[in-house]
């Protein structure tokens, strides 16, 4: 295949990358069974990768960051999700540390993110309940004052990183009768927490490797310099200001997942025969891989743009939108018509592009799902 890069690469990116990639290679790849067994990573990987200054790399070097920029997290995800390794949830952790870094006070940043860019907290968000997902105002976990702690009663579900996290941001009500301004953001320290309990790892169709879990909280005291910018009803604001950010990344994953599936597929009809000569030499698999090839093209380079604009802080909404709405969508197509390409043999679950299959069904639902993304669109019209 042409070879094709991106506008936003240079020589330090291609350096960042090849060590991202023996990174993925050496200590991820090999892993990957087990984990989706166990059904969590290792939080000794998160150590490792912060040790490499692989985490929260767009995390200004005073608060213990790299001190680079978007494009460096992108080069992360995309060496994964080509691969297939969907296990580790370092989008969350690193939207968490951005909610961080926009809205916290300085005790705040200087408290948290340090411990986050080495792997040493693991991030997650704790927005979806039972009984409700998008509409966050119809969220039930409620936070009451008492002196100078809050006390939180209520229950979360399909968290990712859940098991394994040791920084939570939970949205809560703290003002019932507020609507959106009765949000606001708790940022609970897990380790020893009374009455924080996390519920059971949920059982998924794909990304196994992933911790997903419910969280619960019964009487759960968290201290007034924990609530996230120090005023109350700020929560739905500041979720609001960093979805441009957390939208692009899943357009990232999107991206890097039907390029390793084309890349995959390709090498299997040039080795698989049928009818005396390969399947690669057949017509119709020739023209099926031509049109997955230019649409994956087609979605790069609208991938790379989105990634450009929001490491100098200008992706708008709607732009945002559009790139949640058609990659996930452009992706269950792809990904679609590479396992068909593969025959009985995609079906099974050894084989890497059944478990891309699997694990690329959610991106049409979380970080909003596909309906809420076309509601956001046409509100630009």
């Amino acid at each position: 295949m042409s070879t094709y890069r991106s506008p936003w690469m240079d020589e330090e990116l291609d350096i960042f990358r090849r060590s991202v990639s023996k990174f993925v290679e050496t200590e991820m790849a090999p892993y990957d069974e087990t984990w989706r067994q166990q059904q969590h990573i290792d939080k000794s990987l998160w150590r490792k990768a912060g040790t490499q200054g692989f985490l929260c790399t767009d995390i200004p070097a005073e608060y213990g960051g790299v001190g680079a920029d978007f494009r460096y997290e992108a080069v992360f995800y995309e060496e994964q999700w080509r691969r297939g390794l969907t296990g580790m949830g370092q989008g969350v952790h690193s939207i968490s540390a951005n909610y961080i870094l926009n809205h916290g006070t300085e005790e705040q940043k200087n408290r948290w993110l340090p411990k986050m860019t080495s792997g040493e907290m693991i991030g997650a968000i704790a927005m979806t309940e039972p009984g409700t997902g998008s509409d966050l105002q119809a969220i039930a976990t409620r936070a009451q004052k008492e002196g100078d702690y809050y006390v939180v009663n209520g229950s979360k579900i399909f968290i990712t990183n859940g098991y394994l996290c040791e920084l939570l941001l939970l949205i809560v009500k703290t003002d019932p009768n507020a609507g959106g301004r009765g949000l606001s953001i708790l940022v609970l320290e897990t380790a020893g927490l009374d009455g924080y309990r996390v519920g059971r790892k949920l059982k998924k169709l794909g990304q196994k490797a992933q911790d997903t879990c419910e969280l619960f909280f019964e009487d759960v005291r968290v201290h007034e310099s924990q609530l996230l910018g120090g005023e109350e009803g700020q929560g739905f604001a500041q979720l609001m200001s960093d979805l441009p950010y957390e939208r692009t990344t899943v357009g990232v994953q999107t991206i890097a997942t039907m390029e390793g599936a084309l890349a995959e597929t390709v090498s299997y009809v040039k080795d698989r025969k049928a009818f005396g000569k390969s399947l690669f030499d057949q017509q119709n698999t020739r023209f099926k891989l031509a049109e997955i090839h230019a649409q994956t093209r087609a979605a790069r380079v609208f991938v790379d743009r989105c990634i450009e604009l929001v490491a100098v802080g200008e992706l708008d909404n709607t732009t945002a939108s559009m790139c949640k709405w058609w990659l996930p969508e452009l992706q269950q197509t792809v990904l679609d018509q590479c396992l068909q390409l593969h025959g009985g043999y995609g079906y099974m679950d050894e084989y890497l592009i059944c478990r891309m299959y699997a694990d690329s069904r959610v991106a049409r639902i979380y970080a909003g799902t596909s309906e809420i993304m076309l509601e956001l669109i046409a509100r630009d019209l």
